[in-house]
Order: structure tokens, then sequence, then C-alpha cells
């Protein structure tokens, strides 16, 4: 009877991670990608001649740096105003009513729903009612879904909500709510946004995240884009289809090299695991991020020139793919293979460095109470990139380096001077 897109989270303009991380990366197709995606977006709606289209929230990154993020978006929204496709949306936390300083008017076929109170608005010549939100600031801790209408009789009832749920990795919590909550609403389906990770979580009544358009760093691996909804005469869905949109693709590539006894082995095993993961993009551009794993006595050797390593890594997904891969960075996570106790019995000086790696590694890798306090004082899309860095596992990881560079040298020349 009607179909309509589900989308969320589109952060138009959002930068995406590690652009200038060396020569030859693929800047201006990365810096594209939330507005290429949000094209695709449109196409999709015209293609599809879809009834309408509901975005769920975060339509913009945080305030405009000057209008032409606005005038994009705007452009966007005529194209589906000729074609006939309202569309409805709620702010969320990047876009929330307090965050936006610059604002333009929007085409009439744009109903953007109050920020004050939930609301009820229905589609023209269409048996719906769609029920939403705004986010009124950046930060919404109360549970929204109480301040929803009840539904409307008779027609399909579509509920539009920015939210954590019960809260989500790498996401604050926003306008927390219960499965239940919705479940229990007598809605038709929930339009969700906030979580990146597209998911179903419930179909009767449906209740979907549909992600992002475009997976902006390491953390939002895999397929993005929207859900195409299909709604029968008897006002039940049908299909709730996602359909990707992304122009980048990122993937966490793990190469097990435990098998490998030369560099050459290490680095032909790096360029399967790119080809395998290029194929997989369906020539979007891969942004990957090589992890090499295993047991390996090539351990010390790879951790001692990491920038050589990189170099050779982004070689193989140059030779794999040209401008169709982009190395995003390389983490060697191999475990050594030295008798430790037998390195220790070589000489005097070969064990006090060794147990003193020993009470390194026991030692206290909190982070300081002063350096914890700034950062609960950072914007959430900042302070999740610096507590990453700053992580116990990542100064752990650091000191796993510098052990693997002392114990590749310990086992070459033991306690030579």
């Amino acid at each position: 009877m009607f179909r309509f897109i589900h989308a969320a989270d589109t952060h138009i303009d959002s930068p995406l991670v590690g652009l200038e991380s060396y020569d030859g990366a693929p800047v201006d197709a990365l810096r594209g990608a939330t507005r290429r995606a949000f094209e695709n977006l449109v196409r999709l709606a015209l293609d599809e001649a879809v009834d309408f289209v509901v975005i769920a929230g975060d339509v913009y990154d945080g305030d405009w740096k000057d209008f032409s993020t606005g005038l994009f978006f705007t452009r966007q929204m005529a194209r589906l105003n000729d074609a006939g496709i309202p569309v409805y949306l709620i702010a969320g936390n990047h876009d929330a009513a307090s965050v936006l300083t610059k604002r333009l008017r929007l085409p009439s076929n744009v109903h953007v729903f109050s920020t004050r109170a939930a609301e009820s608005r229905r589609v023209a010549e269409l048996p719906v009612v769609i029920h939403g939100r705004g986010f009124p600031h950046r930060a919404v801790p109360e549970n929204l879904v109480p301040d929803y209408p009840p539904p409307v009789p008779g027609l399909f009832n579509i509920g539009l909500l920015h939210t954590s749920l019960t809260g989500a990795p790498k996401h604050d919590t926003y306008a927390p709510c219960a499965l239940r909550d919705l479940t229990d609403k007598g809605y038709g389906y929930w339009a969700l946004g906030h979580v990146h990770q597209p998911q179903v979580l419930s179909r009767d009544p449906w209740v979907v995240f549909p992600g992002n358009l475009q997976g902006r760093h390491i953390w939002e691996t895999g397929p993005r884009g929207c859900q195409l909804v299909r709604v029968n005469d008897s006002l039940e869905v049908t299909s709730a289809e996602h359909r990707q949109l992304d122009l980048v693709r990122w993937e966490r590539v793990n190469v097990d090299v435990s098998a490998c006894e030369s560099v050459d082995g290490v680095l032909t095993r790096v360029g399967d695991g790119l080809g395998d993961a290029l194929s997989r993009t369906d020539g979007r551009l891969l942004a990957a991020r090589i992890t090499l794993t295993g047991a390996s006595v090539l351990h010390g050797h790879l951790k001692r020139d990491l920038p050589w390593l990189r170099a050779e890594c982004i070689a193989q997904g140059q030779i794999a793919g040209g401008d169709g891969v982009w190395v995003e960075e390389v983490v060697v996570a191999t475990s050594p293979m030295y008798d430790l106790d037998e390195l220790a019995a070589r000489d005097d000086l070969t064990r006090i460095v060794l147990e003193t790696l020993d009470a390194a590694g026991a030692g206290d890798l909190d982070l300081p109470d002063d350096a914890a306090e700034m950062l609960r004082v950072l914007p959430p899309e900042i302070r999740c990139d610096l507590e990453t860095d700053l992580a116990q596992c990542s100064r752990a990881a650091l000191l796993d380096d510098v052990r693997a560079i002392l114990l590749e040298a310990l086992a070459q020349k033991g306690g030579e001077s």
C-alpha cells in the first residue's frame, strides 16, 4: 500500500578520522563521504518513489562552520519536494535546538517536530500518523516515551525517537528507555536514531535502528545505510530492508601470521586479507585497519620497525586495489615465541632486564585522577577518542612494544655490551 524510508544519524559534514595519516591518502573522497551518502539516500527515495521519508535525528554533526552545510541539506530536500515526497525529522543530540546557531528556511515538504513536547502529524492521503519529539538540548536524561501520545486507531502509527535505549557502547546515554516501553506503546513501527550500528530490535512491533549512512571511523565497520519499509493494505509491515548507501567501507582486517617464517610471508598474507576485504565492498573505497595476530618468531622484528611495516602494508593495499584501498592503521598484536627461562639463565644482566620488564607489566596502569577529571568535561565525540587512546589496554600495548623490542635484542645478543 505504501513505502517509506527510515534514516538516522546522517551527520552531514562530519569529519572522518585519520585523513592526514600519510601522503597519498584519499582525502577528498573521505571528506565528502557523508554528503555523497546523503545524496545516495535522496536518490534511493526518488528511484523507489517512496511515499515519505523519516529521519530520526542527528542530521548534522553539530553547529555549522558556515552556511554550506545547511544549503546542501536544503538543496537535497528541494529535490524531494519537486518529486512530492514529504520528509519528517527530529533533532538529535548533535543538532539539538540549543546546538545549532545557524538556521535556514526549509522547503514546505519538510516537517521538523517540536522540541518542547511530542506531537503527531498525519501524512496526507495515507493512513499514517507520525509521532515525534526532538531534543531541545544536547543532553536529554529523561525518558521521552511516556510523553508520546497513544496510537490513533485505524492508522499506521510511527514513533520517531532519538534514544540510546538502556545504553550502547561508544554512545552517551540520551533519552533512555526500555525496549518494553516502545513495544507496549501500540505503534506499528518505531523509527529510532542515535545508535550507529544497524539493528532490528523487534518485529512485533517493529523497532529499528537503521544505523548511520556512512561509517566515520574504525569503530563503525561494515555496511551503512537506511531502512526501506513496505506496509500492506492491512497496515502490517511486510518488509524492512536495509539498503547500503555508504561510499567508504571501514573494515578490520585480521591477519594470522603464526605460520609465517619470513616477512615476505607476512606481507603476502596481508595482501590476501586486503583483497578478500575489498571483494566485499562492492566497489566502495576500503578503509582498513590491519591487525597482525598469532604467536610468531617475527614478533620482535615486526614490533621494532613499525613505520617500515606500515609502509609495506600500504604498498600491499595499493597492489590489491590501487586507489580503492586506504590503510588507516597497522597494529602488531602478535606474541613472542621466546623461552624466557632460557633467556634469564643466559647471564645476570639479561635476568635483571627480564625481571624489570615483569615488574613494570604488573605496575599501576590506571589513568591519574586529574587526567580522568579533565576527560569528563570534554564533549563526548572528543572524549571517546581520547579515552580509547589513554585506556589501560593502549598504555599496556605501548609497554608490550617496548618489551618486544628488548626481548628481540636479548634473544639476539643476550647481555653483551
